[in-house]
């Protein structure tokens, strides 16, 4: 029975509509906190039971198994590391297993060199950093997925994670850093979306000015400056990004793939 989701006020039953992702299986890596958080929730709301992964804050990958439980859907916690090989290769296998089959991939797991004991790493040590984990994770993990998605009978979606100034360029070491290793998931998604079509689907979210733990820890005037210097004049949110991959998750998007959605609120366009 196809699941639906109905509007607060019974009296407008006749506005029905199905859950986008009503009966789907779907795994969100780094889905303990911030955007990956966001996403997970929003795939449970759109009807998905899902998978969810976290390196090192498994308190946090708990409360979001509990919301999702709340939300009548099923899910479960797997601590993945994308720098370990074998952890990459087993996850699949432990999110059908737990879940029955699985549909869609979300790559959205990165590491952290802006707050907390990242921030004080070296230059080459933070690139060391990304590069294991947002570009060689990424990928491992992507062809890991399209293996795995591709020998289902329907196939499967494969969602990476970008950066909007990656197009574009912003000046400073960290966002130079950022740029080499989001821009490299970029151009490998549009080479995988080529290499494993028609089966999977593959398609890429840059998100810009995000209300993160980053945007926390800057001060008022930065803050100010950021929404300013963006055309819809303010910050965006993890729900706005989570919004944006359960379309692409969703058979709403099913013509779409190697595409690239920034959700930036226009800072590039």
């Amino acid at each position: 029975m196809t699941q639906m989701t109905k509007w607060p006020d019974d009296r407008m039953s006749r506005f029905m509509v199905p859950a986008p992702l009503a009966g789907r299986a779907v795994l969100v890596t780094g889905g303990s906190s911030g955007i990956g958080r966001a996403i997970a929730l929003a795939c449970a709301r759109a009807g998905a039971d899902v998978a969810l992964t976290f390196r090192a804050n498994e308190t946090g990958a708990r409360e979001v198994e509990r919301e999702i439980g709340l939300l009548g859907r099923r899910s479960i916690v797997i601590r993945l590391d994308l720098t370990d090989d074998r952890s990459v290769r087993a996850l699949g296998a432990a999110a059908r297993d737990a879940l029955g089959h699985l549909d869609v991939w979300v790559n959205n797991a990165g590491a952290d060199i802006l707050t907390g004991p990242g921030a004080s790493l070296s230059v080459g040590e933070k690139l060391d950093l990304l590069l294991a984990v947002d570009l060689r994770g990424t990928m491992l993990a992507s062809w890991h997925a399209a293996e795995m998605l591709g020998a289902q009978e329907e196939g499967g979606v494969i969602i990476n994670m970008s950066w909007d100034h990656a197009l574009t360029g912003m000046p400073g070491l960290n966002p130079q850093l950022f740029a080499a290793v989001k821009g490299a998931v970029l151009a490998f998604s549009k080479s995988l979306a080529r290499s494993v079509a028609p089966r999977v689907r593959v398609n890429v979210l840059a998100p810009g000015w995000i209300e993160t733990s980053f945007a926390a820890g800057l001060n008022e005037g930065m803050r100010n400056t950021i929404a300013e210097s963006t055309p819809l004049k303010r910050w965006g949110t993890p729900d706005e990004v989570a919004g944006a991959a359960v379309f692409l998750a969703s058979p709403a998007a099913a013509f779409l793939t190697g595409q690239t959605i920034l959700v930036n609120g226009g800072v590039v366009m």
